[in-house]
């Protein structure tokens, strides 16, 4: 069974980055779509960011799109969410998720859908 395991958060300061990874226990991990996902307590949970398994295009939710990129360094089987501009609004558990259905090449808003394998998480919080 496939396990995602995320790493790179932590307390940042307003306008500074972080770079979160999503890393893959096995090559099938190329095959999947990765989505990145994250949740405030009491919030609902939003999907953040998209990669495509077949052509790593990408898709971003409008509250990170131009600060946030996503990609996918196959070698390492690992996808990473840098992340730019970082505001009290970025403060949350960030979750990468993977599907065997590659989403992106049928709708306009991947992230909607049900996800196969879910990552623990990794907390970012952006504060002074």
């Amino acid at each position: 069974q496939l396990q995602l395991v995320e790493s790179g958060g932590g307390l940042v300061q307003p306008g500074g980055s972080l770079r979160l990874s999503c890393a893959g226990s096995e090559d099938t991990f190329n095959y999947y779509a990765i989505g990145w996902f994250r949740q405030v307590s009491g919030k609902e949970r939003e999907g953040v960011a998209y990669i495509s398994s077949s052509d790593d295009s990408t898709w971003y939710a409008d509250s990170v799109s131009g600060r946030f990129t996503i990609s996918r360094d196959s070698a390492k089987i690992t996808v990473y969410l840098e992340m730019n501009s970082l505001t009290s609004e970025d403060t949350g558990a960030y979750y990468c998720a993977a599907s065997i259905i590659d989403y992106g090449l049928t709708s306009d808003h991947p992230l909607q859908y049900d996800y196969d394998y879910w990552g623990q998480g990794t907390q970012v919080i952006v504060s002074s």
